[in-house]
């Protein structure tokens, strides 16, 4: 082992791994303001712990001064997303990205391991500007659905605790949860629709009343009291009902409303 400073090794992947989080949470808003669904449910990101990079080289047969290249998961982010078919629409977002190339790609989704593992896995190498220069740093990125991240997140625990060497029974046991968790992906794309309806109903109603509720605080600071109070007490009423429709008639209105204030408040100025 050679007596490298891990801390300073360590700290290009560390700025990797929080830019590329940024970087795909902001893809994550913006797919979800333009489209009105983000294939994306959440990024989380981790750096590999010291202890594994030496266990990983030292399984791998990897030199110690190969290890920048040798191991191509010191920096990590992982992408949750709700559908099988949401992996694919994520990798191609990514091939096409100009901050970041992709080296190569491994598809545990359609060619699954003997353990049931499945997971979509790219390569890249991303560009880091520290103190001394740009660095290009190896990241891998893992796209998956929710249902495979928690058999992974169980298997990764008991391959920990086992050092790899799993009983038997328990390597069938975990197949068998790795099939359940297939079905269930299987079965929310086979009601894909629904749920996407019912999502974005959800999203349309909190932005009109977000809406509402905003321009009626706004009739306020027009001094627009006694309509401010009439559509106050029109809105919950409404609310009361849950009447989508009349939300959004209330929210036509109050535009409307907003607008003559600003108009009445421009001539007075």
């Amino acid at each position: 082992m050679d007596g490298r400073d891990w801390g300073k090794f360590l700290l290009p992947y560390e700025q990797a791994v929080e830019e590329l989080k940024v970087k795909f949470k902001t893809m994550r808003n913006e797919l979800k303001k333009r489209e009105e669904y983000s294939p994306i449910e959440f990024v989380t990101g981790r750096v590999k712990k010291i202890s594994s990079i030496l266990e990983k080289s030292r399984r791998l047969h990897i030199p110690m001064e190969d290890i920048e290249q040798g191991i191509e998961d010191i920096a990590g982010i992982r992408i949750m997303c709700q559908f099988v078919e949401d992996i694919r629409y994520v990798a191609q977002l990514i091939r096409n990205r100009k901050d970041m190339s992709v080296l190569y790609e491994k598809d545990y989704i359609t060619n699954f391991k003997d353990s049931g593992y499945r997971s979509f896995h790219m390569i890249v190498e991303y560009p880091v500007q520290t103190a001394l220069g740009q660095k290009l740093v190896l990241a891998e990125i893992q796209i998956r659905t929710l249902a495979m991240n928690f058999w992974a997140t169980i298997e990764h625990s008991l391959n920990y605790k086992f050092r790899d060497r799993l009983p038997e029974d328990v390597k069938e046991r975990l197949k068998k949860a790795a099939e359940a968790a297939f079905i269930l992906d299987n079965e929310m794309t086979s009601i894909r629709h629904e749920i996407l309806d019912a999502q974005r109903s959800f999203e349309d109603k909190s932005r009109i009343v977000q809406n509402c509720l905003t321009f009626i605080q706004e009739l306020y600071f027009y001094h627009q009291i006694h309509e401010a109070l009439q559509y106050q007490s029109r809105f919950n009423e409404i609310w009361e009902h849950e009447d989508l429709a009349g939300l959004r008639q209330l929210e036509e209105e109050l535009i409307q409303a907003i607008s003559d204030a600003k108009r009445s408040n421009s001539v007075k100025d």
